[in-house]
């Protein structure tokens, strides 16, 4: 039997909702996508993918999120625009680069370059 999954939201918990929206936005590049109630924002990231800041002071700090992206030099030299510097990328030969971000609140965010069908 075939799955019926069709889209994923990433949830991040967060302590202040002005500071992270405004923090992901830039991380981004652009403002979240919708805002379905009051401190709640959602970036549609692809087709039926999606991340959503959230207020949830108790479960702050304690999440990861990876994004899959076509070039990790690319997403880098993006977020070192914006003012958001990532960590050195990380290689694993054959399988992925990848770069990492801590939220003000200490949620990880880590940008991903599938590399196994490279070269």
């Amino acid at each position: 039997m075939k799955s019926s999954i069709n889209s994923l939201v990433a949830v991040i918990p967060v302590k202040n909702f002005d500071k992270a929206s405004t923090w992901y936005a830039t991380l981004l590049g652009r403002e979240a996508d919708l805002v379905p109630v009051e401190e709640v924002a959602e970036w549609q990231l692809t087709e039926g993918a999606w991340l959503q800041v959230s207020t949830d002071p108790d479960r702050a700090g304690g999440t990861t999120v990876v994004i899959g992206v076509d070039d990790i030099e690319q997403q880098r030299q993006l977020c070192e625009d914006a003012g958001i510097t990532l960590s050195g990328v990380q290689e694993y030969p054959g399988v992925i680069k990848m770069a990492e971000v801590c939220d003000p609140d200490g949620n990880k965010v880590s940008f991903v370059e599938d590399i196994s069908t490279s070269e």
